[in-house]
C-alpha cells in the first residue's frame, strides 16, 4: 500500500498545481474547484486565495505572534481575530460565576477528591481514597479534574475549570472542521451556536462526564471528515482513538455515531473499496486499544485488591457496560436502578418517549431551539449536492454531521431507561455544525429562488419555535418572545427578496434573522450561567424551563417521583430555599415531589432556611429544611440525587481521630457519603454505591470491617427512600444491624452510630 507524502509547509499551505492541491496539504480547501453539485456555483469559501510566502523565499518568516493573529494566508484578515474573539468570549461566559455551583455533582466531586489523594483511586475512579467502590462510569472524565485538584487543591474552580476548557476546545474543533471546507464564516456561526446552546452552557460548567464526551465526539467527526478529504489512514485511526477515549468517559453512548460514520466512509472515501474497509478495520482496532486497555486491566485485576465496580451487581465492568449503562438505558431493564421509562410514546419515570421527545416540555428548552432549522438546512444541503460525485466533500460533511445528529436524536427519543435532560448536550455540536454549513451554502446560492426561500423557511421555523419555547416560561422576559417572532418573520421576509435588496439591506435581513434565532437560547444561556447548579439532575434556563418525569424531577408536572420535596430551580429567598429545596423532612411543595434534598439550581443554603449564592463551599449541600445543616448544626441526611448538609459539629465529630481508621464513616448512597467526604477530606464508604442497591459491601464484609476497627461511624439515612432500597438489600441489612447493635449519636438533625461503641444488649 502506497501513501501520499505530506507536502504541507510550515504555515500549513502548499499546492501541486494551479487550483489542484496535493493530498496531505491544507491548500486544497482554499483552491478547490467549483462545488460538484453543478455549475455555475461559487467556490467555498468565496474569499480570494492569497498564496503564502515561503520562509526564505525573498522575505523573512513572519513572527509567531503575527502568524497567530493573522491566521492562514488564504483566510480573510478578519477570520483569525474573529475566531480568537469567539474563544475568548466563550471562555469568559463559561467562567462567569463558576464557583456558584460549589462542588456541583458531589458524586463525581468526591471521586475527584479521592483521585487527587490516591493514584489507585485515580486509576479506578473510586469514590473514596480507601477504594471501597467506584463511580458507575469509567474514570476518564475524572482524570483532568483530579489532576487539577492535585495541583491546585480542592475547590469549585479546580474541579470545574477543566470542564470549561473542554467546552472552549469543542468550539475550537468545530470551527476548524467547518472552516476547511465552508470558510471561516461557517465556523464562526457554528461555534457561536454551540457556545450559546443552553444545555452546552450548563454541562461545560458542570462535572458530569458529558463535557468530555461532547468534545471527543466532535473530534471524531472532524477526523472522519479529514479522512474523506484525501483518504489518509491516519485520520481514521485518530477517529478510532477519540471514540475509544470517549468510551472511557461514558461507555456505550460514545458508539451512537459509529454506524452512520462507518457507512459514510465505506461509501464516500476517495480510495479503493478494499482500502476503505482496511482503514475502517484499523480504526476499529485503534478504538479497541484506546478504550480497551483500561477495561482489560480492571477485568484481570484481582477483585480482592481493587474497589468494587459501582453500578454492577456482580463486580464486573463488562456487566456495568452492557447492563446498567448499556442495553438497560435503551429498554429500561436496569438492574439496581430506580426504574425505567415508557416505550413507544409511553410515559414512565424518565419522561415520555417518542419522535417528539426532543421538542417536548421536558427537553425542548435545553437543546431544540435551532433543531427545526438544522433539519431544514440538512435536507437543503443534501438536495443541493444530490448530483455530486461519490467523493464530494460538501455532501460528505452534511452526511457526517447530519448522520450523527439524527442517530443520536433517534436513540435519545426512544430510550426507555434512565434519561436526563442534560444528555442532549451531545446533540449541540451536530446541530451547530449543520446550521453553520447550511446557512453558508444557501447564502452563497441565494440568487436561486429555492435557496432564498429555504433560508427564509429556516428563519421562520426558528422564530416560530423560539416563540413557543419562550411562551412555556411566560413569566420570564415576556417581551422577548414577541421580539423573536416579529424579528424573525421580518428577517425571513427580507431573505425571500434578498436578490432584490441592496448589499446592505440583504446583510441586514440576514443579521436580523440570525439575531432572532439566537436570542432565545442566548437568554436561557445567560440565565444558566447566572445560576448555581448542584445535584444529580440539573437543567438549563430559568425556573420552570424544563419539567421532567422521574425521581427528583421538577416540581409541577413531575411524574413517578418519590415524595419529599419539590425542586428549587433557582436561588430564592431563604424561606424558599429551605422549603422548596425539600431537605430531609421538608414539606412536599411543587407537585408530586422529588427526592429529599433535591435542588436543581441554586447552591446557596448555608444556614438552614437562609439562602446565599455560592455559600456551599465545604460540602454542605443545598435544599435543607429550616434548622437543618446550619453552620452550627449537624447536617441532614442526603437523598438519592443530592447530598447532605454538613455542619461544623458533624464535621468535627467525623474528623476527630479519623486518621486511626480506614474510613471515617460509612453511609448508604454515594451522594450522602460524598457530602461528608468533601466536608471532612476523609474517606467515607458509600454503602451500595449510587442508589444504595449495589451488593457492596455485604453484611459479612461490613461486620469484618467493624471488627477490624476500619470504620468509625455509620451515618443514618441516605440511598433510595432513606433506607437503602428494598428490605432484602445488603445496605438495608447493614442499616438494621447497625441500629440494633451500636450507640446512637445525634448532632443537630443528623444521626450517627459509633461503631466502636456497641450497646449493652449487643
Amino acid at each position: 500500500m502506497t501513501t501520499q507524502p505530506d507536502t504541507s509547509t510550515g504555515n500549513g499551505t502548499g499546492t501541486s498545481g494551479a487550483g489542484d492541491p496535493s493530498p496531505g496539504t491544507d491548500a486544497r480547501f482554499a483552491t478547490s474547484p467549483a462545488p460538484s453539485w453543478g455549475p455555475p456555483a461559487p467556490t467555498l469559501p468565496s474569499e480570494p486565495v492569497r498564496p503564502a510566502a515561503a520562509p526564505g523565499a525573498g522575505e523573512p518568516a513572519r513572527p509567531f505572534l503575527h502568524r497567530a493573529w493573522r491566521g492562514r494566508p488564504e483566510d480573510p484578515r478578519w477570520a483569525r481575530p474573529a475566531f480568537l474573539a469567539l474563544l475568548l468570549a466563550t471562555t469568559v461566559l463559561y467562567l462567569y460565576g463558576l464557583s456558584a455551583s460549589g462542588y456541583a455533582n458531589s458524586f463525581y466531586s468526591a471521586a475527584v477528591q479521592a483521585g487527587s489523594q490516591s493514584w489507585k483511586a485515580f486509576f479506578f475512579g473510586s469514590l473514596d481514597s480507601a477504594n471501597a467502590i467506584t463511580v458507575d462510569k469509567p474514570p476518564a472524565s475524572l482524570w483532568p479534574m483530579a489532576l487539577s485538584v492535585r495541583i491546585f487543591g480542592l475547590s469549585s474552580w479546580a474541579i470545574l475549570v477543566p470542564e470549561v476548557l473542554m467546552g472552549v476546545a469543542t468550539v475550537g474543533v468545530l470551527y476548524a472542521a467547518l472552516r476547511r471546507r465552508f470558510g471561516p464564516a461557517a465556523g464562526l456561526i457554528a461555534g457561536a451556536v454551540l457556545a450559546l446552546t443552553p444545555v452546552a452552557a450548563l454541562m461545560f460548567r458542570f462535572n458530569n462526564p458529558d463535557a468530555m464526551l461532547a468534545l471527543l465526539m466532535t473530534v471524531t467527526v472532524y477526523c472522519v471528515i479529514r479522512g474523506l478529504e484525501d483518504g489518509r489512514t491516519k485520520w481514521l485511526v485518530w477517529a478510532g482513538v477519540a471514540v475509544g477515549f470517549a468510551f472511557l468517559a461514558k461507555t456505550l453512548q460514545a458508539f451512537l455515531i459509529l454506524p452512520p460514520l462507518a457507512v459514510l466512509y465505506a461509501v464516500c472515501a476517495p480510495v479503493s473499496l478494499r482500502k476503505r474497509f482496511a482503514q475502517i478495520g484499523l480504526s476499529a482496532g485503534a478504538m479497541v486499544v484506546a478504550g480497551g486497555w483500561w477495561v482489560a486491566i480492571v477485568e484481570l485485576w484481582p477483585a480482592s485488591s481493587r474497589p468494587y465496580i459501582g453500578g454492577s451487581q456482580n463486580n464486573s465492568f463488562l456487566e456495568l457496560t452492557f447492563g446498567y449503562n448499556g442495553l438497560g438505558r435503551i429498554n429500561g431493564d436496569e438492574t439496581g436502578s430506580v426504574g425505567g421509562g415508557g416505550g413507544g410514546g409511553g410515559t414512565g419515570q424518565w419522561g415520555e418517549t417518542g419522535w417528539n421527545r426532543m421538542f417536548n416540555s421536558e427537553i425542548g428548552s435545553q437543546i431544540s431551539w435551532l433543531l427545526p432549522a438544522a433539519l431544514i438546512l440538512l435536507v437543503a444541503g443534501l438536495v443541493l449536492t444530490r448530483k455530486a460525485k461519490r467523493t464530494d466533500l460538501t455532501r460528505g460533511s452534511f452526511l457526517a454531521w447530519g448522520g450523527a445528529l439524527l442517530m443520536t436524536a433517534l436513540v435519545f427519543s426512544y430510550m426507555a431507561g434512565i434519561f436526563h435532560q442534560y444528555y442532549t448536550v451531545a446533540l449541540a455540536p451536530y446541530i451547530a455544525a449543520v446550521v453553520g454549513m447550511g446557512a453558508t451554502v444557501l447564502w452563497e446560492e441565494r440568487g436561486k429562488v429555492w435557496a432564498s426561500l429555504t433560508l427564509a423557511g429556516a428563519a421562520t421555523a426558528s422564530a416560530a419555535w423560539g416563540y413557543v419555547l419562550l411562551d412555556r416560561t411566560s413569566d420570564y422576559l415576556p417581551w422577548l418572545k414577541w421580539l423573536v417572532l416579529v424579528g424573525g418573520l421580518t428577517g425571513a421576509l427580507g431573505l425571500i427578496f434578498v436578490t432584490r435588496l441592496g448589499r446592505r439591506l440583504a446583510l441586514a435581513a440576514a443579521a436580523l434573522s440570525c439575531a432572532a434565532a439566537i436570542a432565545g437560547p442566548t437568554a436561557y444561556t445567560f440565565s444558566t450561567v447566572n445560576t448555581g447548579h448542584s445535584g444529580s439532575i440539573v437543567t438549563a434556563g430559568p425556573s420552570g424551563a424544563s419539567t421532567m418525569g422521574g425521581p427528583g424531577g421538577g416540581g409541577g408536572g413531575m411524574r413517578g417521583g418519590f415524595p419529599g420535596g419539590g425542586q428549587n430551580q433557582q436561588n430564592g429567598n431563604g424561606a424558599q430555599n429551605g422549603q422548596q429545596g425539600g431537605g430531609t423532612g421538608g414539606p412536599p411543595t411543587g407537585g408530586t415531589g422529588g427526592f429529599p434534598g433535591q435542588n436543581q439550581q441554586g447552591n446557596g443554603n448555608t444556614q438552614g432556611n437562609g439562602g446565599t449564592r455560592g455559600g456551599n463551599q465545604q460540602g454542605g449541600m443545598p435544599g435543607g429544611g429550616p434548622g437543618e445543616g446550619g453552620m452550627g448544626g449537624g447536617g441532614g441526611a442526603g437523598g438519592l440525587l443530592n447530598g447532605a448538609n454538613v455542619g461544623s459539629a458533624a464535621k468535627a465529630l467525623l474528623s476527630k481521630n479519623a486518621g486511626d481508621y480506614t474510613w471515617a464513616a460509612a453511609a448508604i448512597g454515594s451522594q450522602n457519603s460524598a457530602s461528608y467526604q468533601l466536608a471532612t477530606g476523609k474517606p467515607v464508604m458509600a454503602i451500595g454505591g449510587f442508589n444504595g442497591t449495589d451488593p457492596s459491601p455485604t453484611l459479612a464484609q461490613f461486620k469484618k470491617y467493624v471488627t477490624d476497627g476500619k470504620i468509625h461511624y455509620f451515618i443514618s439515612g441516605g440511598g433510595m427512600g432513606g433506607g437503602g432500597g428494598a428490605s432484602s438489600s445488603a445496605s438495608s441489612r447493614i442499616s438494621s444491624w447497625v441500629t440494633a447493635n451500636f450507640k446512637k449519636v445525634t448532632v443537630g438533625s443528623a444521626t450517627f452510630y459509633d461503631l466502636t461503641q456497641p450497646t449493652s444488649s449487643s
